[in-house]
């Protein structure tokens, strides 16, 4: 593992599991991995390379380790009968400084059951015509939210406030937000 050839090897191991585990990616095969990146090693042996990556990958992402909490792991890892090399955790490392941020926010996205707020849009009118002549040129507000999942197909809310209702509404946030504030307080 000590040449350039073996980390790319390693490096690209690495990103078939990320792509297969954490980025949906079925496309990325066992077999495929094996043929691409160690077609000369032995079936059983890349199955037990893939294992280990596959779990110390997993136990790195679990544990959304910073870098001295992964340096210190992969010591620990290198140091152990049967473990990594160092030259492995080299660049497990690496790639683990490289790709955090992305996988991690793949596992949050994955890990939600709820629909969240993708974009919201606001705007003011006034209202030209009504049949209520004391509601003409009063100002509206009106409101478009995109409900959904990253990865689904969204959902449009549109809501009209009225002046009245933007007041009440406005009274209500501001009781909300006087009561944080007393619960900040105490």
């Amino acid at each position: 593992m000590a040449d350039a050839e073996g980390a790319k090897r390693l490096t690209g191991l690495l990103n078939g599991i990320a792509q297969s585990s954490y980025y949906g990616n079925a496309d990325i095969t066992e077999e495929l991995l094996k043929s691409e990146l160690y077609p000369d090693l032995p079936a059983d042996q890349f199955r037990a390379l893939l294992e280990k990556m596959r779990g110390l990958l997993k136990s790195i992402v679990s544990a959304d380790m910073d870098i001295n909490q992964i340096d210190a792991f992969l010591t620990a890892q290198a140091k152990k009968q049967g473990g990594i090399t160092t030259e492995q955790a080299a660049v497990i490392a690496k790639f683990w400084k490289n790709h955090k941020r992305k996988i991690r926010e793949s596992v949050v996205s994955q890990s939600r059951l709820e629909n969240n707020l993708k974009s919201m849009n606001w705007r003011i009118d006034l209202k030209s015509q009504s049949r209520h002549t004391d509601q003409e040129n009063s100002p509206v507000a009106i409101v478009e939210m995109e409900i959904g999942k990253n990865d689904k197909e969204s959902e449009f809310v549109y809501l009209e406030f009225n002046e009245a209702k933007i007041n009440r509404m406005l009274k209500q946030l501001a009781e909300v937000e006087d009561s944080i504030s007393a619960l900040t307080q105490s």
